[in-house]
């Protein structure tokens, strides 16, 4: 026991044990997106590359995992969404807003429309910038990712 100010005793409490990302074991993950809504999809993969699912999570530290999703091009959207939903990009010149509708998107790059989604669910800093790495995405349901072995969810 540690003697606190004017002699009164002061218990020693547990501490709280932090992970680093070096200790956190990475596990590669796959999701088929067929058939699936977008943003349920979107928060399960970001838990995932987040590592919340574990109970070893630290909000300061990538203790998370890879993901691979397949069949990007097969995701759905509810209600009116897939008329109305636009992408909307802008380069910093008068007049330079872009957007795309989500049809258009989806016929181009589907992979963009996943990536956006689970980017937008992860921190805004170096962290996010780190996390969004692990995810891989593809149209298709061939992936590059056999040799990694990962886990069908």
């Amino acid at each position: 026991m540690n003697i606190g100010f004017g002699g009164n005793k002061v218990k020693q409490e547990k501490i709280t044990k932090f992970f680093s990302s070096n200790e956190a074991e990475k596990k590669w993950f796959i999701i088929d997106a067929k058939d699936q809504i977008l943003g349920r999809l979107a928060t399960k993969v970001a838990g995932i590359i987040r590592g919340k699912n574990k109970a070893i999570f630290t909000p300061n530290s990538d203790t998370g995992d890879f993901v691979v999703v397949i069949n990007a091009d097969k995701v759905k959207l509810t209600g009116k969404r897939e008329l109305l939903k636009n992408y909307k990009h802008y380069s910093g010149y008068p007049g330079g807003l872009k957007t795309v509708k989500y049809e258009d998107l989806k016929e181009k790059k589907p992979e963009f429309i996943i990536e956006n989604a689970v980017k937008g669910m992860l921190p805004k800093n170096r962290l996010g910038n780190k996390l969004i790495k692990k995810l891989k995405v593809y149209a298709g349901d061939v992936h590059p990712h056999q040799a990694q072995k990962p886990e069908l969810l």
